[in-house]
């Protein structure tokens, strides 16, 4: 069992560590925008950690194992104009050697490059066994 106190105040990382832990991140979140606009749901889980969480509002949502996108998920956001999500921003505001929180702004546009809709949200990707995978995302 996980001793509270070094829980929730783990030990101090040195600014290159925590440097080289967003740059990894960061490459984790792009990878995973880079098959999300493949429209890859295999490839997107293969960028998560599972159980994934994921916060609209207050609703919590967890996914326990890949495979949970519903079938029609991109035929639905394609008929609504989507064709690609581009990144506007990610910014780290919390960084630690395993794990950076990311408030992350995109826009999902059209074929032609026109904006349909901005998001901001907050993503947490983790390095969990040597390999960078999104734990959380909320919207």
């Amino acid at each position: 069992m996980t001793d509270f106190a070094s829980f929730v105040a783990p030990q101090a990382c040195p600014s290159a560590a925590a440097s080289d832990a967003i740059g990894e991140a960061s490459a984790c979140l792009d990878r995973f925008t880079e098959r999300f606009n493949a429209c890859d749901t295999a490839g997107m889980d293969g960028e998560l950690h599972f159980p994934h969480v994921m916060l609209s509002g207050a609703d919590r949502l967890e996914w326990r194992a890949p495979g949970n996108h519903p079938a029609d998920f991109f035929e639905k956001l394609m008929a609504s104009g989507w064709r690609r999500t581009r990144y506007q921003s990610k910014e780290a505001v919390l960084a630690s050697a395993d794990k950076v929180h990311f408030v992350v702004t995109y826009t999902r546009e059209d074929a032609a490059g026109t904006v349909l809709s901005t998001h901001r949200n907050l993503w947490i990707a983790t390095r969990v066994a040597g390999r960078w995978g999104i734990s959380l995302r909320s919207y």
